[in-house]
């Protein structure tokens, strides 16, 4: 079980110069499953992803890129300068044992997200603006506009891509929910990493990390590039008024469900 004394936020740093902001692996993360990886690129800046036993799903948070993963191409691909636009993103998923590279047209956001993979003979493939699922959640100040990129309806082998889009002065993720057992068809382990972006982009918002026993309570103020890290545990989020959120969740464990158990103590709203 994660410690409270573990810092679950990981601040937002400079590029390196491969360009990366974050890199998040089963190992660093104290977890199993799920790694995260953020660049930014510049104009004709060249990424490989090597070939390994993890599968990825490579999202175009902002900006063009040439994509190539194994003898696939996927040139020019992307559409949007930012994830608050109001499109779907375009991906690429790539099975275990799959090399990538990623060649920028200009600037580029490019998020990197993995997970153990079995089934090699998976197809590589571009994910369209058009293949993504699009819902708007809750009603009230607690509506949010969500991009399923990789669904569980979608193949793979474990890993659940998702984004989400928050309106200043809404709440997401809520009521608060875990998903940190395995009891399905009621609950699922699902290891998960937010990555926050705010528009405009000197904005903050909250999120809280909690279980049951409280080994776990941690609330967080997030800004502009942070991600968080949810081990176990609720994880509510919260924007403030004039400051949209938009965050890109990663999600991967030992079985590809999202079954999720709401908080029973703010569970009451859902029957207003």
């Amino acid at each position: 079980m994660a410690s409270q004394a573990r810092d679950l936020l990981v601040k937002a740093k400079a590029p390196d110069a491969n360009g990366r902001v974050h890199h998040v692996t089963p190992e660093s993360a104290h977890w199993g499953h799920v790694g995260f990886d953020l660049y930014r690129l510049k104009n004709k800046q060249v990424l490989d992803v090597p070939a390994d036993g993890r599968e990825h799903c490579l999202v175009l948070v902002a900006g063009r890129a040439d994509v190539t993963a194994g003898a696939e191409s996927f040139p020019n691909i992307g559409d949007r300068a930012s994830p608050f636009e109001g499109k779907a993103p375009y991906a690429v998923y790539a099975p275990a044992g799959t090399a990538c590279r990623v060649t920028a047209i200009g600037d580029v956001e490019l998020a990197i997200c993995s997970a153990p993979g079995t089934h090699r003979d998976t197809p590589v493939r571009l994910i369209t603006p058009k293949d993504v699922g699009y819902e708007e959640r809750g009603k009230g100040s607690n509506v949010r506009h969500v991009y399923n990129i990789l669904p569980e309806t979608a193949p793979a082998d474990s890993l659940l891509v998702v984004e989400v889009v928050t309106p200043g002065g809404n709440w997401s993720s809520y009521p608060p929910h875990k998903h940190d057992t395995s009891a399905a068809p009621h609950e699922t382990k699902l290891e998960e990493t937010y990555y926050h972006r705010l528009n405009p982009a000197q904005g903050f918002a909250f999120q809280r990390v909690y279980t049951d026993d409280r080994s776990i309570d941690q609330t967080m103020a997030v800004e502009d590039g942070d991600l968080v890290m949810v081990p176990e545990g609720y994880h509510p989020v919260g924007a403030p008024h004039g400051y949209d959120l938009y965050y890109l969740n990663v999600m991967a464990g030992p079985e590809r469900r999202w079954c999720f158990k709401n908080d029973p103590q703010h569970e009451w709203m859902l029957k207003r």
